[in-house]
């Protein structure tokens, strides 16, 4: 069997990348097993480098805050403030401190150097603003799109004044408060100004498609792209918020459930403007179920990739990423029996891997999950092997 596996796997480049996979994607998704791990980040840099040489790829979307990202996209395209800011006030959950990211934006700027703009590479956060304590306030996207609207749209369409969305908005520290994510009561999500909030966000959404053609006539595709994203962000925040306050049993399951879903509109959006690589954890980006643990419960949901899949079919392509050790959180040798315990046999570093050959190669053998010691690091699932067109395998996680 070891020499049938062998047979599956090939060094790690764009090229063998893009050969495991049945068509050119819109969406090539990189999942991972971890966050944090700056050797995965380095492969994830050097893939998106080639697939920019070689396959025309521009764009590369993370699991980050999609407003967050903005800053980090405005100064790799035109210069707009420095290296530190972009790392600074580019990221959420930490992930502007890693030196992988920063050297993923530093060359982002330096290729663009003297582009013209269609020649550019694009950066993108993806996720909503959120992170496990909690979400942003709503003020940023609700002002920025209502601002867009009454500046390049027809005003006395427009279903409130500025003057109404700070009242109903009111001190950002009520949308913020840490304990709403542990306590339904002290969340502002079901009060009247978030019921209301909500109702005008839809409407000045819906305002910005009908008028579509006028706003790109008078901007740019580019600015009503932005102001779409300010506008998919304010709904999705409102609703957040809204399951924040919920008591009843569905609650965890639904905000998991918005998330991801904000991660999907998202991802649509950017498959409209070409091809992009998003990288994200597996179980974002992965065809099947997501399912965890939070608050002593089991929670399973849809994935965004599951979400994308099923609207792009072959127009996206997931790849996950499996790890061999991270000796520093106490993942050792992987065991024989495992899909990581196979592919470590291998004789290089990384492998980029066949998974419809590797099934065929494993025949009726069912390799068992590995069970992970620490919680940081999700093994890959045999049973998702069927879901995924490829596997990348990182043989050694190294500490930075």
């Amino acid at each position: 069997m070891a020499t049938h596996i062998k047979d599956t796997a090939h060094a790690v480049d764009a090229a063998a990348l893009m050969g495991v996979l049945r068509t050119r994607p819109r969406l090539l998704a990189l999942g991972e097993p971890t966050h944090g791990e700056d050797t995965l980040l380095d492969v994830r840099n050097e893939l998106f480098r080639q697939l920019v040489a070689q396959e025309g790829y521009r764009t590369i979307a993370i699991e980050s805050d999609c407003l967050m990202g903005l800053v980090v996209d405005d100064y790799v395209t035109s210069g707009t403030g420095t290296l530190d800011e972009a790392m600074e006030r580019g990221f959420s959950h930490g992930w502007g401190a890693s030196s992988a990211n920063r050297e993923l934006v530093r060359w982002m700027r330096a290729y663009n150097e003297g582009r013209p703009a269609p020649e550019r590479v694009r950066f993108a956060g993806f996720d909503g603003p959120l992170e496990i304590t909690g979400a942003a306030a709503p003020r940023q996207a609700l002002t920025a799109l209502h601002g867009y609207l009454s500046t390049w749209g027809d005003a006395d369409l427009l279903p409130c004044t500025a003057d109404t969305l700070d009242r109903l908005l009111g001190d950002d520290e009520r949308w913020t408060e840490p304990a709403a994510m542990t306590d339904p009561g002290r969340s502002v999500g079901r009060s009247a100004d978030a019921g209301r909030l909500r109702l005008l966000a839809d409407d000045m959404a819906a305002l910005l498609d009908e008028q579509a053609p006028g706003l790109i006539a008078a901007t740019s595709r580019e600015d009503w792209d932005r102001a779409s994203l300010y506008g998919r962000t304010a709904t999705g925040l409102l609703r957040y918020h809204h399951w924040m306050a919920d008591t009843s049993p569905a609650r965890l399951t639904r905000l998991v459930g918005v998330r991801d879903e904000m991660m999907a509109r998202n991802l649509l959006a950017l498959a409209a403007r070409g091809p992009a690589l998003v990288h994200a954890h597996n179980s974002h980006l992965q065809r099947e179920k997501s399912t965890m643990r939070m608050g002593g419960k089991p929670l399973e949901w849809w994935s965004a990739g599951a979400l994308v899949s099923s609207r792009l079919g072959d127009g996206y392509a997931f790849v996950a990423t499996a790890l061999g050790t991270i000796r520093h959180q106490g993942v050792d040798t992987p065991p024989p029996d495992t899909i990581e315990g196979l592919l470590y046999e291998l004789p290089d570093a990384h492998h980029v891997v066949d998974a419809a050959r590797l099934a065929t190669a494993l025949g009726d053998t069912t390799p068992r999950r590995r069970v992970s010691p620490w919680f940081g690091y999700a093994s890959f699932d045999p049973a998702h092997l069927a879901g995924s067109d490829g596997i990348v395998f990182v043989k050694d996680a190294l500490q930075s």
